[in-house]
């Protein structure tokens, strides 16, 4: 059953939407007591002629709050002597505009290369170099933080199937709503779980960016596949799936509608992707059955990567949804990448020299490996339906 929901506004103007499990009241919504401030205006963005790339100026956000204490965290609820972000004694899931964004609150169109590679030589002027107002642009966008939980302890993975659930309809609803915004060209739906990796609040909560340009990343991916399926008449991730499912040695669990692996070329000592059987561009696009399926596998593959060790792993899950305005929408695949930085108990893989600088990964672990290891990993899921892929790479 999907979530409902409903919308109020923050005492700044920004968007504060409640998103309530099937079986819970609909929540009680204060009015924001809190001074009105105005908010910051966007940052800027910055183009790179060398690689071609935007980058986000947002210096106000040097001011954002930094691992509160329960007491001080402006992710809890209300409460008649603090007022916090979220205006409400009690909730499920909660999105709202993030205070402190990397891009907006202003939107419009951004060039997706305010200077092509063939004009770099007439853009420069002279002895003076190139024009920097040509290089500069408003960086427009959304950002916005999806708050999992009332509870200040706790995790994704320990959500539950009906929370986890609410949270991939926040999540779809978002994505809908933000692309249909002016110049929004890229959704991005992600969490960052763990000091280690820059987490600045440890409530359990997620984040998602709209871009006003595709970024470096998505562009590249989206280029091999789209000129995958030109040249081919197939789906680039689509063969991927059918390679990992029928070699088997990578995979960890297979349920009725996704297929979780570790990928041949995995690039961090710990990295999981996530793949639909059917083919969607978007969380939007996923049907009912396919989200109640989400909700049992998501959450299970994190309890597997927390079973490797006696602590919390840190991590990143990034959703991969296609570019707003895709030139091929019939080449894109939805899929989520979980990765964590962690290589043994108390080591973690930072990027150095190659992997920094040059971009070139070197494993500390195979693939194989990794699978086998999150495969031992005993889970209670009460998961119907699906098969968690033995040592042997049955399926």
């Amino acid at each position: 059953m999907a979530s409902s929901h409903h919308r109020s506004s923050l005492a700044d103007g920004r968007d504060v939407l409640f998103f309530q499990d099937p079986d819970s009241p609909a929540p009680a919504i204060d009015d924001d007591p809190r001074p009105s401030e105005a908010r910051p205006d966007s940052g800027t963005l910055r183009f790179d002629v060398l690689t071609g790339e935007w980058v986000a100026v947002a210096t106000h956000r040097q001011s954002r709050t930094h691992l509160p204490a329960a007491a001080d965290c402006p992710l809890c609820p209300s409460t008649p002597g603090r007022h916090t972000e979220i205006p409400a004694a009690d909730f499920d899931v909660v999105v709202f505009e993030n205070r402190f964004p990397s891009l907006g609150p202003g939107l419009g169109d951004v060039p997706a290369a305010p200077i092509s590679a063939e004009n770099l030589a007439e853009a420069a002027d002279g002895e003076a170099g190139f024009d920097s107002s040509a290089l500069t642009a408003p960086a427009h966008g959304r950002c916005e933080v999806v708050v999992f939980s009332s509870e200040h302890e706790g995790s994704f993975a320990g959500l539950g199937q009906t929370r986890a659930r609410t949270v991939i309809d926040a999540w779809a609803h978002r994505t809908a709503e933000l692309s249909a915004l002016p110049g929004i060209e890229q959704v991005f739906v992600f969490e960052n779980r763990g000091e280690e990796i820059g987490v600045t609040m440890n409530h359990p909560h997620g984040q998602i960016y709209a871009y006003p340009y595709v970024t470096p990343h998505t562009t590249i991916t989206s280029a091999r596949a789209q000129r995958y399926h030109a040249e081919t008449g197939r789906v680039l991730m689509g063969d991927v799936l059918d390679f990992e499912q029928n070699a088997g040695e990578r995979m960890i669990v297979r349920s009725e509608h996704f297929s979780a692996f570790v990928p041949f070329a995995a690039r961090w000592p710990i990295e999981v992707h996530i793949v639909p059987h059917r083919q969607v561009p978007s969380l939007a696009e996923l049907d009912e059955a396919e989200r109640d399926d989400l909700a049992r596998v998501y959450p299970e593959i994190l309890q597997r990567i927390d079973g490797l060790y006696p602590t919390p792993t840190p991590y990143i899950a990034a959703w991969h949804q296609a570019p707003v305005n895709s030139p091929d929408a019939s080449a894109e695949w939805l899929h989520l990448e979980i990765t964590s930085p962690r290589r043994a108990e108390n080591k973690l893989k930072f990027l150095a020299g190659s992997e920094a600088a040059m971009g070139a990964f070197v494993g500390d672990v195979s693939a194989e490996e990794t699978a086998a290891r999150l495969r031992a990993v005993s889970v209670a899921t009460g998961r119907a339906a699906a098969t968690t892929i033995s040592e042997g790479g049955d399926r």
